[in-house]
């Protein structure tokens, strides 16, 4: 069975997520991103998980080898599912961050983002100034992560299929950029549909403004999670 789809908590308070969490009734997979995480502190996390919700805090940390191992402790001890780096950080960032976070939180999971979905492979070239295309960076970035011994990527779903065939089958991908129609992408330049990301083998989607937004998050949500998981 598909993974639940993780529900960006793309609000600024913690009153603002609180009032969208009061309108649904089972468990969730919500990312607290940096925004939230900002405004609220890590007493959201606990507040959170009282609830029964698993947490993806979404920090995309990047930083110099001892800086992010050292937050990683931190982090580890906030009872979080899954958290995030750079792959650009590089392999020693990665697998130093990948430790400290085991050592304090055994069954969290910790992915590395490659690029981000607002990129496109022009841009990309432009700016990062690299000869690569958009999928060998980011399958490059992936083989890093993957030797560091992190649990998997976040990449967009079009690049899901070529990182098991290319890695490993049970390497995570987790895919954001979803949207009910690939012609509503917001600020989103690599987008696909619920159908599609689970067709491409993503094995977890992450969804924000769709539900957030929606005038009906409840339903919208259960939308998604239907067309997702295929029923």
């Amino acid at each position: 069975m598909a993974a639940k789809p993780i529900i960006a908590l793309d609000f600024s308070t913690y009153e603002e997520a609180k009032t969208f969490l009061a309108g649904f009734d089972e468990k969730l997979y919500v990312k607290i991103g940096m925004e939230l995480y900002m405004q609220s502190g890590p007493a959201i996390i606990d507040v959170i998980k009282a609830y029964g919700h698993d947490v993806f805090l979404d920090l995309k940390l990047h930083d110099i080898p001892t800086t992010v191992e050292r937050t990683m402790s931190v982090l580890g001890k906030l009872n979080v599912d899954m958290v995030n780096v750079h792959a650009a950080g590089g392999f020693d960032m990665m697998q130093r961050a990948a430790a400290a976070f085991r050592k304090e939180n055994a069954a969290g999971k910790i992915i590395a983002v490659t690029q981000l979905t607002s990129k496109d492979e022009q841009t990309m070239q432009q700016e990062q100034k690299t000869p690569l295309s958009l999928t060998d960076s980011v399958l490059h970035y992936a083989k890093l992560a993957y030797k560091a011994g992190l649990d998997g990527v976040v990449s967009s779903p079009l690049e899901s299929r070529m990182i098991h065939n290319e890695i490993s089958p049970d390497f995570l991908t987790v895919t954001p950029g979803i949207r009910f129609s690939e012609n509503n992408s917001d600020d989103q330049v690599r987008v696909v549909t619920p159908e599609k990301a689970k067709m491409l083998g993503s094995d977890y989607i992450v969804v924000g403004r769709p539900i957030t937004q929606s005038d009906q998050p409840l339903l919208a949500y259960r939308e998604i999670k239907r067309l997702w998981e295929g029923e």
